[in-house]
């Protein structure tokens, strides 16, 4: 609530940026999987065109996640990133924000509603839980997702699928109030740097 209070200029200015430069909605509401596997309704500002017939994201992601070979990346060959770093729907405001992580200040609605966390596992879509192997699962089962974890700020969008997958089981398993202090205080140092991001 207090860092509602405190962004609220910051949310405000990016909203009407959204609204003014683009048709369609501000926020962009999709759903996740939760805790215990229950789904909940995602809410970031909206960074893509609302016209759009296919959704490359889904396609690649299902590419990624099952070509094992190819996700886990082979002799000689750098694995894929997990995160599609060029997808035609994002606007030019949207990519402003999803860069600098504003796009997902109104996930601190989703803490509020007990959703989320501060910290946790990245909430994957449906379509992508779909098709996880069991120990992917494994990462979403004990602990509620986050806007921010190990892997957002040691990696982001420059880590293949599996990678991720290990951050955030590593979180899980590692857990401590300590930990989750110290994600919070390099998250913005993440953000500033732009490490991974698109």
């Amino acid at each position: 609530l207090l860092a509602l209070i405190l962004f609220s200029p910051i949310i405000l200015a990016v909203a009407a940026a959204v609204k003014y430069t683009s048709e369609g909605p501000v926020l962009f509401r999709q759903e996740r999987i939760g805790q215990w596997g229950e789904t909940f309704t995602f809410l970031k500002f909206r960074s893509m065109q609302v016209k759009q017939a296919e959704n490359p994201h889904k396609a690649y992601i299902e590419k990624l996640i099952k070509e094992n070979q190819s996700a886990n990346g082979t002799a000689g060959d750098e694995a894929p990133v997990f995160k599609l770093t060029d997808d035609p729907r994002v606007t030019p405001v949207g990519r402003f924000i999803r860069k600098t992580s504003l796009d997902e200040l109104p996930q601190l609605i989703n803490v509020l509603r007990g959703e989320m966390s501060l910290v946790g596992p990245r909430p994957p879509v449906l379509y992508e839980f779909e098709i996880y192997d069991v120990w992917h699962r494994m990462r979403m089962l004990t602990v509620k997702p986050g806007i921010t974890g190990l892997w957002q700020v040691y990696g982001r969008s420059s880590t293949n699928f599996d990678e991720m997958v290990r951050l955030d089981l590593k979180y899980v398993t590692e857990w401590s109030l300590w930990q989750d202090v110290k994600i919070i205080l390099r998250t913005p140092w993440a953000v500033i740097a732009g490490k991974g991001a698109y």
